[in-house]
């Protein structure tokens, strides 16, 4: 609602993926709750300036690490990382000084879009939900020797090394840490069934080890995988 003058209950129905009647419903209760909504339904709705967030004061600096971090997770990410990158740009540019907008719009640091990366072929916001919810993934595998094999893993964390994204799970099958190249996944799939935190099986555990991603030679392709 920030990003426009008015905004239809469609427009919000669509962007949420729930229907027009749920809308409705929550706006009248955020209305009631106090929030400075203006409108009505069949016309629009309009969110006052100012609501949330006081105005956020940034130093030059910190407004290119923000911009560029957004805009390097927009050219990288998947889609829908890269559409709340573009939210999080719209809504913080919403509520700065008027002075520091032209700065923020203007930022000269880029990441462009046209970059190689290793193509992956499943769903990644899937797999974020994953690592956000705990549940179990499984798929087929093919190692750097085009050895293939059936995995089923506790996802713990994403990375990216240019040019390729990497998962680190604990593998039930080597009942170990294992990192893969989501490049070499097919067959992806989210299980039903979550897993509660193990001594010695978690995030935490993966990042203390000595070895957690090594590069043999200092080339992107030679991050050490399963």
């Amino acid at each position: 609602m920030r990003r426009k003058e008015l905004t239809r209950a469609r427009d919000l129905s669509e962007a949420l993926e729930v229907s027009e009647r749920t809308i409705y419903r929550d706006i009248q209760d955020l209305m009631a709750s106090g929030v400075p909504i203006e409108g009505e339904a069949g016309v629009g709705y309009v969110l006052k300036a100012g609501f949330d967030l006081p105005p956020l004061m940034f130093k030059e600096q910190e407004i290119e690490a923000l911009v560029l971090g957004a805009r390097i997770v927009e050219s990288w990410a998947d889609a829908e990382l890269s559409a709340a990158a573009s939210d999080v740009i719209a809504k913080v540019e919403a509520v700065i000084p008027e002075r520091l907008r032209g700065y923020m719009a203007n930022t000269a640091l880029l990441a462009p879009a046209h970059h190689y990366m290793e193509p992956v072929t499943f769903n990644m916001a899937e797999l974020r939900r994953a690592v956000r919810s705990h549940l179990k993934v499984h798929f087929q595998y093919r190692n750097a020797i085009a050895e293939d094999s059936q995995r089923t893993v506790r996802p713990l964390c994403i990375a990216y090394f240019g040019p390729v994204w990497l998962l680190s799970a604990w593998c039930e099958l080597r009942e170990d840490f294992r990192t893969f190249r989501l490049d070499r996944i097919e067959n992806f799939e989210v299980r039903t069934d979550r897993f509660p935190p193990e001594p010695g099986k978690t995030l935490h555990d993966f990042l203390k080890r000595d070895q957690t991603w090594t590069r043999r030679s200092g080339a992107v392709q030679d991050v050490e995988v399963e």
